[in-house]
């Protein structure tokens, strides 16, 4: 009898998936896409979600409705996803916090690479390694030959113990011999406030919020992480002209539930591929200091893996732990 039970579910769970990619091949999509998004409405994560939401309706010819679940670092909306019918409408517009979490050892309920499915990266956001005015250096190597001299006396902010912000800034001191007092805050913007103020000494920050700082003079703009220059701050150096190879940012994607039809994650891909060389969507991206960032679902898997595997010995080597 449990014999005959087990090849019962066997030949169930085969139909069923058959029947997805058949579904996937004819007549997809059937009805309103979800897209789920872990950060609230506001910050650059939600712009680029609905830019892409919007694209995908247009050029799909069915609703590609946002939906804000914030919490957890992103892990409430993963989550969501995670159990969601693998039919291809809903999906998870996730964020590099994917694998931050996993790096940190953050207790979850999912597994990253058993229970989603990467569908494709849409774009990346450098970080801005910007000081308060007040402190006496004007390039990179000016401020790594003060902070030899200043060991254990400089401060930085981040958004947050784990973020992106705070392990970017880690990266750099590492890579340079630094060290420096890390101070989390909730959010950027209060992080923003100190550096101004000049309780805090330095930050890597996202783009879009550092810009009109930097032009503004109230705060200082050393270096961005991208490989070459921005340009939202063309006269700033990209640290890679001083550290050859250095990279690091924020990144957005999207991703399904495991076990959705194959079919539809090709699909997808394509459909999203196309949307990013829409001329609205890279003048859209370039105004969030966003940089288009497209491979196909193996790709974007193996990247996955990849920014894992560093930033786990980043955080291993460091002992970073979160709160």
């Amino acid at each position: 009898m449990k014999v005959f039970q087990s090849v019962c579910l066997t030949l169930g769970a085969t139909l069923a998936a058959t029947t997805l990619q058949v579904q996937a091949q004819v007549g997809y999509p059937r009805a309103p896409i979800r897209l789920v998004i872990g950060f609230a409405p506001g910050g650059s994560t939600d712009v680029l979600a609905r830019l892409i939401a919007q694209k995908l309706s247009a050029q799909l010819g069915v609703n590609v409705v946002t939906d804000n679940r914030a919490g957890a670092n992103g892990n409430i909306a993963n989550e969501i996803v995670v159990k969601a019918t693998p039919d291809g409408h809903t999906l998870l517009f996730n964020t590099s916090a994917v694998v931050l979490s996993r790096a940190l050892g953050e207790k979850m309920s999912y597994d990253l690479f058993r229970d989603l499915v990467p569908v494709a990266p849409v774009g990346t956001v450098p970080l801005v390694l910007s000081t308060n005015p007040a402190l006496p250096v004007n390039t990179v190597a000016d401020f790594i030959a003060y902070a030899k001299a200043n060991p254990g006396k400089l401060t930085y902010g981040s958004a947050g113990t784990g973020n992106i912000t705070h392990l970017g800034a880690l990266m750099f001191l590492d890579a340079n011999g630094l060290s420096a007092l890390h101070v989390p805050y909730k959010g950027a913007s209060p992080a923003f406030l100190d550096l101004i103020g000049g309780r805090l000494q330095f930050a890597t920050m996202t783009m879009a919020p550092s810009v009109p700082l930097v032009t503004s003079k109230r705060i200082k703009a050393l270096a961005v992480t991208s490989p070459n220059r921005s340009q939202l701050l063309p006269d700033v150096p990209a640290l890679s002209e001083s550290m050859p190879g250095f990279e690091v940012g924020a990144w957005y994607g999207v991703m399904a539930p495991a076990n959705t039809p194959r079919a539809i994650v090709q699909r997808l891909n394509a459909e999203l591929l196309k949307a990013l060389q829409d001329p609205d969507s890279k003048t859209r991206f370039s105004q969030e200091g966003a940089e288009l960032f497209a491979l196909s679902p193996e790709q974007y898997r193996d990247y996955l893996r990849s920014e894992l595997e560093r930033w786990s010995r980043l955080i291993k080597s460091a002992g970073v732990k979160t709160e």
